[in-house]
Formats: C-alpha cells, structure tokens, sequence
C-alpha cells in the first residue's frame, strides 16, 4: 500500500500541473486531452494449483491515462461516433512479493462511446500493449523438484509479456472539466509460449478514479466522410514465430502459417467474411520432450500440417484493424498423436484415428478439433500491413506470431470509373470519392 500511496500523489500532482498547463493551452487554441487515474483491486480467475498454493491476496495497482477525445478530423472517428483515443500505464501488485512481484504496462487504448447522457458516460475499453514484470520462473535456478511449490513463480517465465484489457468505462461529471470515473474489466498478461511455464495472468477487476479534461472549451469544425467505397475485400497474410514447449527444454520450434480470406464490409468499420487457414509446427517432431506422440516416433512434413477453414471478423480503426477468427481444422494429422503421460481410456474408444470433432482432454497438450485467432494488423502502406495475433485452443495460447499480409478490396459497382474493379486504398481515398 505504501506503494500504491506514492502512485496516487504523483498521479494528483500530475493533475494540478496539467490544470494550469491548460490555462495557458486555451489562449492557446490547442487540442482537448485528459488525464485518468484510476486505483484498482481485483481478483484471478481460473486459479491453477500454482496460485492455490502461493495463495496471493487480491491483485490491486493504479491505472494512468492521459486521453485525446476525437477532434472529429479523421474518417473512422466519424464511422465510430466519435470514440476517445489513450495511451495508458499501469502498475500492479500481484498480492504476494515472493515469488509473484508486482508488473508495470504500457498501452494504447480506445473508448467507444456506448451511452451518453447529461450526467453519465458508458464507454467500452480496449487495450493491447506490453507489461514487464519484476519476478518469474527460472528452471535452473529453483531447487524445488515440486513444479507447484509456493516458492515456484509458474505464471511467468519471461520478463517482458504481452498485456490485454478489455472493459466498461464510465464517467460521472461534476463539473465541466472534471469527473468520478468507474471501470470494470478484464486483463491478461502473459508471453504466448514464447517459454514455458507460461499459465499467465487473467484478472477481473474493479476500479474508482477521477479524470481532468483540459482545454474542454476548444472545438472544431467537423469534417464530413463519404463511406466506403469497396464491399469485398480480399486478405492475403504470411505469420512465423516460435514457440516452447517444455521447460526442461531449451529448444524452441519453428512455426508459421499462411492465411486467406475474403471480408464482407457490413459498414464502415466491421467485416464478415470465411477464411482458409495453413499451419505449420515444428513441435510435431521427435525433437519434443512433451508434444505430440506416437509409438513409431517417426513424422514426416506432412504430420506438422494443419489446414482449418473459419469465419473471420474484421473490426476497423482507420490503418488498425483488429482481427477474431474461428475455425475447424479439416486437415489436423497431429490429432491422432498425444502425449502417452496424458493420455486416458477414454481416447481408446476412437481407435487408431479420431473423427473430425472430438472430445478434448486437457486443452494446451491435447489441442482440439477448433482454433481461434485474434490480433491486431496495422497498414503501413496503402494495401500492406504488419500483423501480429495469437493462436488459441479455447482459452489457451498455442503460439504468438508475427506476419506481413496485403489486402485488396473491390469497389462498389457504383464506384467502378473506366472498368477499374480494384481499389488502391491510399492514405487520403475519400478525396476521390
């Protein structure tokens, strides 16, 4: 608590020096922002034999935010009724200093505006970033041979991981250029496997804090988009990564997959469309101390095969789009190869070969007829973008990859000038338009 104390008086001094940098802003005419401190406690979900046995109290920290409301400027700001933009920094007390530690986050969010009324503020939250924290699990330096020993940090085995959050955010004004803020959410932190033992963190939590809008009385003109002029597009994606799979194993495989999908363009800012999916995992190898098995203990190219076809979503935010797949594998040689340690009389009654769907074991060594994806993609230039998401059975990561991909979208028929059908999606479109 001490701590979190000191957290809380730099967050208030932080808020005095922005009110009067914003006095001298209104002469000014700069652009509107806020400053959000939020101090928070909550609590773990799916509790794993680690934590049981570390026994943590409840995970508490602060949240810090300095936020841009829209300056309505842009074409997805209008397309998503004008949401509020952040960059955030959290710190968090695990709840026990030995072995857990406490974790520090950076992150970008968004704040959609959900409902709206003279005294009250509903916003859904997203945020995606990286965290590092100040304790994890060394396979070389523990001497303990019990694997879920109160001294063992299995949570992390990294200090840098990745850093989710998703939530209800709202606002309470009192005055013009203050309010009681509230949030409830969720947040994740772990690395993808990137080294194992990697059970992750998953937190639900609550939090009371207070925000200082500077400069509120500054406005401008709106700028008025036309709305998309394509209604199909097409996704062409190349991912590679690697991943670990048992801690008393240094190697790391090799993966990677290719994508494919066309995206039906609902509206301006969410698509639908079906994908085809190839996945390749070095894990499928006898290089494996806990992967895939198989008696004969020889595989070849095509048993570290997975080909899936899935429904795609597309959630748009001008040249950031996040991504949620889900899909069926229809090609997966690896279901009929477990782990012998894992494995039960109840996987005798498929025999020699399990049908396309089948009963899961243990999700994370037995991985299951479906996968999802979710990630975030960024357009670096007109039609290319980066793109970075994690691989899951249900709610355990497979793997973090990391790929380039294009993108080509087709006009509207009404749109078509001179026969031309593709749409070179340049930065400034809607000049055209």
């Amino acid at each position: 608590m001490k701590r979190l104390s000191i957290l809380l008086l730099f967050a208030a001094l932080f808020t005095n020096v922005a009110f009067a940098q914003g006095n001298r802003m209104k002469e000014t005419g700069n652009d509107r922002f806020a400053i959000k401190a939020q101090p928070f406690m909550g609590f773990y979900i799916d509790m794993n034999r680690n934590l049981i046995n570390i026994n943590p109290s409840a995970p508490t920290g602060i949240n810090l935010g300095l936020e841009f409301p829209s300056s309505r400027q842009r074409y997805w700001q209008q397309y998503h009724n004008d949401p509020t933009v952040g960059f955030g920094l959290s710190y968090i007390n695990w709840g026990a200093d030995k072995p857990m530690g406490h974790a520090i986050s950076a992150y970008p969010y968004i704040l959609l505006h959900a409902a709206r009324a003279k005294h009250f503020e509903l916003k859904f939250k997203l945020a995606a970033g990286m965290g590092v924290v100040s304790r994890h699990y060394y396979s070389h330096e523990i001497n303990e041979t019990d694997f879920n020993s109160p001294v063992n940090n299995t949570t992390f085995s990294t200090y840098l991981n990745v850093y989710l959050s998703a939530g209800l955010d709202m606002d309470f004004p009192i005055t013009r250029n203050f309010a009681i803020n509230t949030e409830f959410g969720f947040f994740h932190m772990s690395n993808g496997k990137i080294r194992v033992p990697n059970r992750g963190a998953n937190v639900f939590y609550g939090a009371v804090g207070m925000i200082a809008t500077i400069n509120p009385e500054e406005e401008k003109e709106p700028m008025v988009f036309p709305n998309l002029p394509y209604r199909w597009s097409l996704n062409v994606t190349g991912a590679a990564g690697a991943m670990h799979l048992d801690r008393e194993d240094k190697h790391k495989f090799f993966i990677a997959s290719l994508h494919t999908g066309a995206i039906y363009n609902v509206c301006n800012w969410y698509g639908v469309g079906a994908g085809v999916d190839v996945f390749f995992n070095d894990c499928v190898s006898t290089n494996s101390k806990n992967g895939f098995y198989r008696e004969d203990l020889t595989y070849t190219f095509t048993d570290k095969l997975r080909v899936g076809i899935g429904i795609n979503n597309e959630f748009t935010f001008g040249d950031v789009t996040a991504i949620l797949d889900w899909g069926v594998y229809v090609f997966n040689p690896s279901r009929n190869y477990y782990n012998s340690y894992y494995h039960s009389e109840e996987y005798k009654k498929y025999g020699d070969k399990r049908p396309l769907f089948y009963k899961c074991k243990d999700v994370g060594v037995d991985d299951g007829w479906n996968y999802f994806r979710f990630g975030a993609k960024y357009r670096i230039w007109d039609n290319i973008y980066v793109q970075a998401s994690a691989k899951m059975h249900l709610q355990i990561c497979e793997y973090v990859e990391f790929g380039i991909g294009y993108r080509i979208p087709f006009l509207k028929k009404s749109k078509r000038q001179n026969g031309k059908v593709l749409f070179h999606h340049n930065r400034k479109w809607w000049e055209k338009y």
